[in-house]
């Protein structure tokens, strides 16, 4: 889901010591802001408070977990003033802003309740948010099939007078809305409408007992495994927690216990991931679909599941021939370092790529943590937004009760010439019960007020990194790193998306264009000439540099939400399809008595759209060598690429963001060329060969 010590004072700051008030929102740039290098590398610093006492994210109901039901029923009041206003506006412009409004209101209770609800650590928060989240659900899928409610949408969209003299944002959005309408049933009789409502509250239901489960830990009798190797999980007195797999340890025996642990088949999740692809399937079919990818693929790039299967069985094809020669060389690495069995699993796999990176490019990872200190990191991104966006990112201070945890930073975003553009918090450090993911949530989308200011926008970038030591600050492995800018560019799409609409506002737009800025951001995380301002060995100074490969898995991953997702009911079991799924699309052997599914929570928020993660890698490939690789620091192409793709939010339709900044549209053979030609190693050693 930044920065410090500059050899010229930051123009943000050069601003602030003027005295000047900024356009978001139109508050003065703080004095109070410092350095985000520093805040990050203290050790063990704890957020600097204000004298002052609010509730979370500044919200004052939310002092207390008792403060979600007051916010949910003041959204829930304002809620049906808005329906009632809708339903009596002539059409016009007007009728768009009130359904954005109405969004507006839910949004900003829902989303922040889905993000308390896993993150906070007092379970007394995560309940009530919990309930919040339940109930908001349930208002706005009631809402989605409200006739008189869309009978006021429809005569806007059907005065052809009127839809002419609206601009295009606001034609976008108000289509948007319709389009809610109809994938949650509008159209279907009332008994109809009433079973979409309920089963669209048992799948949010589903989901959430999903989530939990899969990031739940495996016990098991510590006697079971070998002494020598226990000391690599968390004990419980007679038992050993098997939290996650343990895929970057060198040991392979700890490795394949994990795997073998972790994955081992629950029958309540097995029972929960069966029912939650049956609903989606009902529900879809029930508001006229033929499977749940068909519906949830409505306004993507993609737009079907066919070609989705196209992309991806084109792009298995060509990687199949490269994933044998590279699985031989693992496995001849494998047999140098364990003779008695050489042949590779699925448990190998992520070692032995970081392994054959590191023999390939005649780089380790772990001995360039020393170089990636998180301030460092911090201070690397702030220089890059700058001389890209001339956007800095300060730390500020907090009030008495806005964070959940003393170790969460708050970082201001600020425009050189606009002013404070939003607000990002900070949770980066790992603690009990914080689930083991990195994520961006948006806690407010920005919009357009009504008295002509702008909502700003803030949001949450989670990520687990270990805490500072006494004798060195938190250290970043190559990996920690590149996820930190893939976060921060979903970050700076929330910062920069300002559009009128929150409805639109920043990452609320088709998965398979939401996922191209971060993962830009990753394409910039492994160039040596952005790792050099800021890859410093936090106690010598001395320079680092790095090239990380992603890809690997995704395609079989994507292909199993496929199918997971398609035509019901399914012929086989969960277990068997990801059995044959991996053995066609990956080539390494099912392990007996596994069951990865159980574990993929992305089946919650990426179902059926989990091949976003790799058409949006092609198109960020494709603006990288285009407008980055010759000089990753182009103002000009900065700007561009703000105008062309971040600027829009879900305001413009995907594919003509693309083209704008590209000049072309992609074609799925475009799409393919632009992944395979990552996996080249003239393209890879490019930029060691040009220092």
């Amino acid at each position: 889901m930044l920065s410090g010590c500059r050899r010229a004072l930051p123009a943000a700051l050069r601003l602030a010591v003027r005295g000047w008030a900024g356009g978001g929102g139109r508050r003065r740039v703080s004095t109070s802001w410092s350095p985000v290098g520093a805040a990050f590398d203290a050790k063990q610093q704890r957020s600097r408070l204000t004298g002052q006492s609010t509730g979370l994210f500044g919200v004052p109901e939310l002092s207390s977990p008792e403060g979600f039901q007051e916010a949910q029923e003041k959204a829930l009041q304002e809620t049906e003033q808005l329906v009632q206003k809708a339903c009596t506006t002539p059409p016009g412009p007007q009728i768009v802003m009130i359904f954005d409004q109405l969004s507006d209101a839910l949004c900003r209770v829902a989303d922040l309740a889905d993000f308390v609800k896993i993150a906070h650590p007092d379970f007394a928060f995560r309940e009530a948010a919990e309930e919040t989240c339940r109930n908001i659900g349930t208002m706005v899928e009631k809402l989605n099939t409200n006739i008189e409610l869309c009978q006021s949408l429809k005569q806007l969209l059907a005065n052809k007078e009127v839809m002419d003299s609206l601009d295009p944002e606001t034609r976008q959005v108000a289509e948007l809305f319709m389009f809610d309408f109809e994938i949650s049933g509008i159209h279907l009789d009332e008994e109809k409408r009433k079973r979409a409502v309920d089963l669209n509250v048992k799948i949010l239901d589903l989901c959430n007992q999903f989530l939990i489960g899969a990031h739940l830990p495996n016990k098991i009798d510590k006697q079971i495994l070998p002494e020598h190797i226990r000391y690599n999980f968390a004990v419980e007195g007679n038992y050993i927690q098997i939290t996650g797999l343990h895929a970057d340890c060198s040991d392979d025996l700890v490795r394949e216990a994990a795997y073998k642990i972790f994955l081992y088949p629950n029958a309540e999740q097995l029972r929960c991931l069966e029912e939650l692809l049956t609903s989606r399937n009902h529900l879809a079919q029930l508001v006229g679909y033929n499977t749940f990818a068909h519906r949830a693929l409505q306004g993507t790039m993609a737009r079907t599941p066919e070609k989705v299967m196209q992309f991806l069985e084109t792009l298995s094809d060509r990687l199949f021939q490269r994933t044998l020669k590279d699985f031989e060389m693992m496995e001849g690495m494998k047999m140098k370092l364990n003779p008695q069995n050489s042949k590779l699993m699925p448990w190998d796999h992520p070692y032995y790529s970081g392994v054959l990176r590191a023999e390939r490019y005649n780089i380790e990872p772990s001995l360039y943590c020393p170089f990636f200190s998180l301030g460092a990191c911090m201070e690397g991104l702030n220089f890059l937004f700058n001389q890209l966006l001339g956007i800095s990112l300060y730390a500020e201070q907090t009030e008495k009760g806005e964070l959940w945890c003393e170790d969460v930073r708050k970082l201001a975003v600020v425009h050189e010439n606009e002013g404070l553009l939003g607000y990002i918090y900070c949770d980066f450090y790992q603690r009990a019960d914080k689930p083991h993911q990195d994520c961006h949530f948006t806690i407010r989308g920005g919009r357009l007020r009504k008295d002509g200011e702008y909502q700003l926008p803030v949001v949450v970038l989670m990520l687990s990194l270990p805490h500072s030591t006494r004798s060195s600050p938190t250290l970043l492995t190559p990996g920690m790193m590149e996820n930190l800018f893939h976060e921060m560019g979903h970050a700076m799409h929330s910062m920069l998306g300002r559009t009128r609409y929150q409805h639109v506002t920043g990452t609320r737009c088709p998965t398979d264009f939401a996922e191209v800025p971060s993962i830009l951001m990753e394409y910039f995380a492994s160039d040596y000439r952005v790792v050099n301002q800021f890859a410093r060995h936090f106690q010598t100074g001395q320079f680092s540099w790095f090239i990380l490969l992603p890809l690997s898995l995704l395609v079989f991953y994507a292909v199993l939400d496929q199918l997971y997702h398609g035509e019901h009911p399914l012929k086989r079991s969960t277990t068997e399809i990801l059995k044959e799924t991996q053995e066609k699309f990956y080539g390494l052997p099912y392990v007996p008595n596994t069951a990865w599914q159980l574990r993929f929570s992305h089946l919650v928020g990426y179902g059926a759209k989990y091949y976003s993660y790799l058409m949006s890698r092609a198109i960020a490939s494709m603006v990288w060598k285009q407008c980055f690789v010759q000089n990753p620091f182009d103002r000009a192409m900065g700007e561009r690429y703000r105008r062309e793709m971040l600027a829009h939010g879900g305001g413009k339709e995907p594919m003509l963001m693309v083209q704008g900044m590209l000049q072309k549209s992609p074609s799925v053979e475009d799409f393919v060329n632009a992944l395979v030609s990552d996996l080249d190693q003239d393209f890879e050693t490019f930029f060691m060969d040009s220092e």
